[in-house]
């Protein structure tokens, strides 16, 4: 291990990489009431990368003006035979085995002269924080019941950073941070270079490899002979694209648990009458069970062994989800909250993953933003006047809708028209619905068990930004981390039909 105390950070990489962990360290400290930083350094491929520039896509391009995303784990202290130095020096030696396997993350942009930008995967390295907070505590972070605390935020490096400065920083960095009693993780990725299933496919293996798994489970896909891929030229407004919302404005920021139970009480709600036709529920096994190829509906593990119901067709597409009720009700509750006019319009927006969406299939594992966003526009009054099960099928509705041919007509018309995406709620009435409860963000275990909590940094926030996660205990419990204006907020915390569905998680800490 190489480890040089210098004024600034070397950036670029050694001519020759071995097996060996390269990184160059410096030592300062973070003008902050709560976080310290001890150091900082550039961390290295542990192998050089053989992948060949990788142009950005009709799903990348868009993003250049969004934020790096930042995303972080929360963990319980490790055991105390492995010091915090002993972890910042294991996270240092499997980050750089980990870049040699998702090398594009260790890379920088460029831009040709036709205008076309593109990852070099040239070894250039990412950026490695060790800090201290040795005075906040994991009940200080997890604050049931209260905002998540804004120093969350110093959890992250990369504050605010557009992703178009790719071109001169870093792709991607990780910080540790050593609380009272736990430690919390924080990686930050240029939104142009993933999507929320690439983050999450990194982060996972990054754990694996630091908690000594002999063998990766899944290799990253760069292969960019896909219908994302065209020859399109995205302009870029001189100096640089900016994000598209107001980053100061004042907000208040929670995280509301649903329970499986309430998860399920609110699907019962929205499908106990679909298309005018009564339908029956099944009991809740049935419901979190698989159904095989014949029909039944198993104990969840495709044995069939579990409670049967009487063979009988099975269409998955008329049945509103459990995610798209949730999604519902807080349509209903926020736009209430915001005393909107009966006739403005209001809009719902739902990012989804297209790789299983086209024909033929995308390989799971691509490396790259695959997404696209769905949008659901009803009037103010249409969502309050009618019930829970109107507004949950205009979501799903639109999301069975959204095939092959829908995810290729969005390229298409991107390509006629190149832009950036406009991230924001501009009209006051908008919702954008982000990330995903199957994201497997509680499979990071680092070697001393699973985290406690997920947290996100200040990225990307605006009024009506609400981010998916998966509940810790799992089984179809989901947490909402939910971003509004003061008094919006406070209007969905008074609304018993929101409320009555939110209960308090155990962290198990």
């Amino acid at each position: 291990m190489t480890l040089l105390l210098t004024n600034t950070a070397i950036t670029t990489a050694p001519k020759s990489i071995s097996s060996f962990t390269y990184f160059v360290c410096f030592f300062t400290k973070m003008p902050s009431c709560s976080v310290t930083e001890i150091s900082k350094c550039i961390v290295y491929p542990e192998k050089r990368s053989t992948v060949a520039d990788l142009r950005l896509s009709v799903s990348d391009l868009p993003m250049l003006s969004c934020h790096y995303i930042q995303k972080g784990v929360l963990l319980s202290r490790p055991p105390p035979s492995f010091s915090f130095d002993d972890l910042v020096s294991s996270l240092r030696r499997s980050l750089s085995s980990t870049l040699s396997l998702f090398p594009a993350l260790a890379g920088r942009f460029s831009t040709s002269p036709s205008g076309h930008i593109y990852i070099t995967c040239n070894d250039s390295g990412v950026e490695f924080v060790a800090a201290s907070a040795k005075h906040i505590t994991v009940s200080d972070v997890l604050s049931p019941g209260k905002d998540v605390p804004l120093l969350v935020r110093e959890f992250f490096v990369f504050e605010r950073l557009v992703s178009y400065n790719g071109h001169h920083k870093p792709l991607s960095a990780v910080q540790v941070t050593e609380l009272d009693d736990g430690v919390f993780i924080g990686c930050t990725v240029n939104h142009s270079v993933t999507d929320g299933t690439s983050f999450w496919h990194f982060f996972n293996t990054f754990a694996d490899a630091t908690s000594g798994a002999c063998k990766i489970k899944h290799l990253p896909d760069f292969s960019r002979n896909t219908v994302f891929d065209s020859p399109a030229v995205l302009p870029v407004p001189p100096g640089g694209p900016r994000v598209t919302f107001d980053a100061d404005q004042p907000l208040r920021e929670r995280v509301f648990h649903f329970s499986r139970e309430a998860i399920l009480k609110l699907k019962q709600r929205t499908n106990s009458k679909v298309n005018g036709i009564e339908t029956v529920v099944v009991n809740t096994e049935e419901i979190l069970g698989k159904v095989s190829n014949d029909g039944m509906i198993t104990n969840g593990n495709g044995n069939g062994n579990g409670k049967i119901t009487k063979k009988k067709s099975y269409d998955r597409t008329a049945e509103i989800s459990s995610f798209q009720s949730l999604s519902a009700q807080l349509w209903r509750s926020v736009t209430r909250a915001r005393n909107l006019d009966p006739s403005k319009t209001t809009t719902f927006r739902m990012a989804v993953n297209c790789r299983h969406r086209l024909e033929p299939k995308m390989d799971p594992y691509y490396f790259g933003n695959a997404i696209q966003s769905i949008p659901t526009m009803a009037s103010a009054g249409d969502v309050l006047a009618k019930d829970l099960r109107w507004s949950a099928g205009q979501l799903h509705r639109n999301v069975v809708a959204h095939d092959d041919a829908t995810v290729r007509s969005g390229i298409a018309d991107w390509e006629s028209n190149p832009r950036l995406f406009p991230l924001g709620n501009a009209d006051g009435a908008s919702i954008t619905m982000g990330s995903s409860p199957r994201f497997p963000m509680y499979d990071n275990d680092f070697g001393w068990g699973k985290p406690l909590a997920v947290r996100s940094g200040g990225a990307n926030k605006f009024d009506g930004k609400i981010s998916a996660f998966p509940g810790r205990e799992g089984n179809g419990s989901v947490d909402l981390e939910v971003v509004l204006a003061p008094e919006t907020m406070a209007g969905i915390e008074n609304d018993p039909e929101f409320m009555q569905y939110v209960s308090e998680v155990s962290y198990g800490c």
